[in-house]
């Protein structure tokens, strides 16, 4: 597959890194499903845990169906469970079409990300899918990035004849589900047959012991606790450090967005130019760094500063430790896949623990949480590869 062929295959294949980005609609969604039905904190939040608790479930059996399908066709059905999950709303606002539509899209987006990133290894491998992978994160970060000034759009130029006002989101992103999945359909790329008989459910987690990959699994569970924890932390130490409003502190998770968006789209370049590991040394440094400066901060300056930093650290956390599973067992992707993406889950579990941890001293207490998750990616170091 020459130079060419690759960029042409990349179009369609991005365009699904963008589809991956629409779970991130479901923060500025859920507010206002809450608002609109009148719901409590605690009745709205069943929205974005739904998602993560997909992930659990669904990853490992997604890396085995790859292997009877292919992973192409496992990206196409991701692709038209998400299109149905944005049509639902279209139809109405109650309590039981939200939590469908939800789901759907939790399940769509666990069986994409388990299948995706497989298949761009296909299409690119060797010494570039760290690269790339970090490129397909800045594009999906562009979706997480402007779902919420979508929804803002809508909810300020409402559709009388249609009763869209912010549901207008679910329609902008569906036609780009449908172009999406029509352009990858259409799309020939050539998989290599699986040789031998596909894993079973005990073989997949079996793998698990293999070190490289259970460390791997427990740098993403890492990387995506640090970044649902940010997310919904910033906000709040703001607030109990400058005593901020909620509506002057929700620019934190913009922040968070704006350098995480930006980490992404130069990581892509960096990982080209310099070796993983210094890169990835580096991202950790940046991550230690923030961690100081949310625990002691007390001026606006040095908040910033550090939600900026653990934005543009964070950022390539996923893509070298996905990377490095991936590389480290090459007939076995598709159920290593699986399991990475299972290690989404840490986005219950850190907000969990942060959630103790807070209510019994502070917001420092859910920032020595994520502490403990930069400290284990200090000890992740010595397994990335420096080319």
């Amino acid at each position: 597959m020459n130079k060419q062929n690759k960029s042409v295959y990349l179009v369609p294949l991005m365009l699904c890194f963008f589809c991956m980005g629409f779970v991130d609609l479901v923060g500025i969604a859920s507010n206002y499903v809450k608002e609109d039905l009148a719901l409590s904190d605690s009745v709205a939040n069943v929205f974005p845990s739904l998602v993560f608790f997909w992930f659990l479930i669904f990853s490992v059996p997604t890396g085995m169906l790859m292997n009877r399908i292919g992973r192409k066709k496992t990206v196409v059905l991701s692709l038209v469970v998400t299109v149905f999950s944005l049509l639902l709303p279209l139809f109405g606002e109650n309590f039981g079409v939200m939590l469908a539509a939800f789901s759907l899209l939790g399940i769509g987006n666990a069986l994409m990300q388990t299948s995706l990133n497989p298949l761009v290894s296909g299409v690119i491998g060797g010494k570039n899918l760290a690269s790339t992978l970090t490129f397909g994160q800045f594009v999906k970060a562009i979706a997480s990035f402007s779902a919420p000034y979508l929804a803002m759009w809508g909810a300020t130029r409402a559709i009388p004849e249609f009763d869209l006002n912010w549901r207008i989101l679910f329609g902008i992103f569906l036609a780009v589900g449908v172009l999406s999945t029509i352009l990858l359909w259409l799309t020939p790329i050539d998989e290599e047959p699986v040789e031998g008989k596909p894993s079973t459910f005990a073989e997949c987690f079996k793998l698990l012991g293999t070190p490289i990959v259970l460390l791997s699994f427990f740098g993403i569970m890492c990387h995506v606790g640090i970044d649902v924890g940010t997310n919904t932390t910033a906000p709040k130490i703001l607030m109990e450090r400058l005593g901020m409003t909620l509506n002057e502190a929700a620019f934190a998770t913009s922040l968070y967005f704006i350098f995480r968006t930006i980490g992404c789209l130069t990581g892509s370049f960096f990982l080209r130019v310099m070796s993983n590991r210094a890169f990835f040394v580096i991202s950790i440094m940046m991550m230690a760094l923030s961690m100081c400066g949310l625990a002691i901060g007390t001026e606006q300056w040095m908040l910033y500063t550090a939600i900026a930093l653990v934005g543009y650290g964070n950022s390539n956390i996923f893509s070298i430790c996905f990377a490095q599973a991936l590389t480290s067992m090459p007939q076995k992707q598709n159920e290593v896949s699986g399991l990475m993406i299972m290690g989404i889950f840490g986005g219950t579990v850190f907000p969990l623990l942060m959630g103790f941890a807070s209510d019994a001293i502070g917001q420092l207490g859910a920032v020595l949480v994520m502490a403990v998750g930069v400290v284990y990616l200090f000890t992740y170091i010595p397994k990335v590869t420096k080319s």
